[in-house]
């Protein structure tokens, strides 16, 4: 029998119920140069899982069960190969067959062509797309940004640097505090990437950006047929896809309470259940969180987990305000137009300094996010190489308003019924509040380049709320 298995076969092996492989036939012998053996003396005796990496005879020797046709890939190339079970008289199995049916690998092209070919050559090209996907996905989950790119030479610039290299060396949980558009996802790619999970995946999920009833499965993942129309592959969460690496989420203040208990089980006990699943999965996932909220004050309204809080605020850095390290514009005003001109494609432009004294006099309630927004609005309404003040005022025009000057008081007059009638120069209440809710929305939708998500929250307001309001205040055209 194994006379005719090794004419019949490329190459062939026979492994004892110990998995020790006890003989090779003379074809098998060319592959041993391939998986490190200089000789048939050094090979044979040991067991199979030590001398032949990715091999399934252990498998079949403990289950019993034949594996008729299958690839197999390893240093010594691809293989189309089947596994045999071996029994005695009584039917125990007392070891397993190796037969390799058809060799892919390289110094084989000139042989005879096989009915197999095809199923192997079609194995090795899915392979490589495989292998190229997710080369490309792994780049795609490297950071951008490292803890120089938090652009500043300001002691506050320098003391958030300051901390975050200090926190990137262990794996304890970050939470980044500042208002909106202070640069917390530059510093939390930059901590990544100073950190030993640098090689590793960044995920970033913005809470605010996700349907409340799809948070579960963006964070966990979705087992394969778990409810009505899900995937039957099944989906991987964000968990999941940072394993080993380091998960921001963004806007943590707006987490449901109902996911908060969930997120406070995977930070302490580092597992998790995909949504429809029983299999409990681990991770080994560095968190960093961020919030422009306050998140003492929601703790105290009821509408935040105080232990959730407790375990977020292990290591917190507060990252300052524009306007408490304006020492950095120019900096800063630099770094941005330089990025400006290179995905507009337009030539770099200059910053006239009676421009860059406009900039500092301004209270930048958007942050960075804000002052590219006015950068980027100078630089694409003008074609003069150097942005003066007079430019930027057109984008920034409420830097150089002054305030009007409030009428002179007058004195009342009595109707014809003796009651005191309103003075001309005073607007009606209604109207007064009207006038100020219209135009702090548009500061609102200016310092964050008209996201009213961004601008419903610099309000204090309901994403509803705000779209209520520009029903009854449209932006001026």
């Amino acid at each position: 029998m194994f006379d005719v298995f090794a004419r019949t076969a490329q190459g062939m092996l026979v492994v004892d119920r110990a998995h020790r492989v006890v003989w090779i036939s003379e074809g098998y012998k060319r592959f041993l140069p391939a998986l490190g053996f200089a000789s048939e003396g050094d090979f044979v005796g040991r067991r199979v899982e030590d001398v032949v990496p990715n091999t399934l005879i252990p498998e079949v020797i403990e289950t019993g069960q034949p594996m008729v046709v299958d690839l197999l890939t390893n240093q010594a190339g691809t293989f189309v190969v089947s596994r045999l079970p071996l029994r005695d008289a009584q039917g125990r199995v007392i070891g397993a067959l190796g037969l390799v049916l058809l060799d892919e690998s390289p110094g084989t092209a000139g042989r005879e062509r096989s009915t197999l070919q095809p199923l192997a050559s079609k194995f090795s090209r899915l392979q490589a797309e495989l292998h190229d996907a997710r080369r490309q996905l792994a780049a795609h989950r490297r950071p951008k940004y490292t803890i120089a790119s938090f652009v500043g030479d300001s002691p506050a610039a320098l003391e958030v640097k300051r901390q975050a290299r200090r926190v990137a060396q262990g794996h304890s949980t970050v939470l980044l505090l500042g208002a909106t558009g202070t640069g917390k996802e530059v510093l939390a790619q930059g901590i990544h990437a100073a950190s030993p999970r640098a090689g590793r995946p960044f995920v970033a999920v913005n809470i605010a950006a996700v349907p409340e009833s799809l948070l579960e499965a963006e964070f966990f993942g979705v087992a394969p047929g778990a409810y009505t129309g899900a995937d039957r592959k099944g989906r991987e969460g964000k968990f999941a896809t940072a394993d080993g690496g380091t998960l921001l989420l963004d806007e943590i203040g707006d987490m449901p309470m109902a996911l908060q208990a969930k997120l406070l089980r995977v930070l302490q006990e580092q597992e998790f259940e995909p949504l429809g699943s029983n299999q409990v999965r681990r991770a080994d996932v560095r968190i960093v969180a961020a919030t422009s909220c306050d998140l003492p004050a929601m703790v105290a309204a009821g509408r935040f987990r105080a232990d959730l809080y407790y375990r977020l605020n292990v290591l917190p850095i507060r990252l300052p305000r524009l306007a408490d390290r304006l020492a950095d514009l120019p900096a800063l005003a630099e770094v941005l137009l330089d990025d400006i001109a290179r995905r507009s494609g337009l030539p770099h432009k200059g910053l006239h300094p009676d421009a860059l004294a406009l900039l500092a006099r301004h209270d930048w309630p958007g942050n960075i996010r804000e002052l590219r927004n006015v950068l980027e609005q100078a630089v694409l309404m003008g074609d003069e190489p150097v942005l003066t003040a007079e430019r930027l005022a057109q984008a920034l025009p409420l830097a150089g308003e002054a305030p009007a000057a409030a009428p002179a008081a007058r004195p009342p007059v009595a109707d014809a019924d003796g009651a005191a009638s309103p003075p001309a120069a005073i607007t009606p209440l209604p109207q007064a509040v009207a006038d100020l809710e219209a135009r702090a929305i548009r500061q609102a939708l200016a310092a964050t380049g008209g996201n009213k998500q961004a601008a419903a929250r610099l309000l204090g307001i309901a994403r509803a709320t705000l779209y209520e309001k520009l029903a009854l205040h449209p932006p001026e055209a």
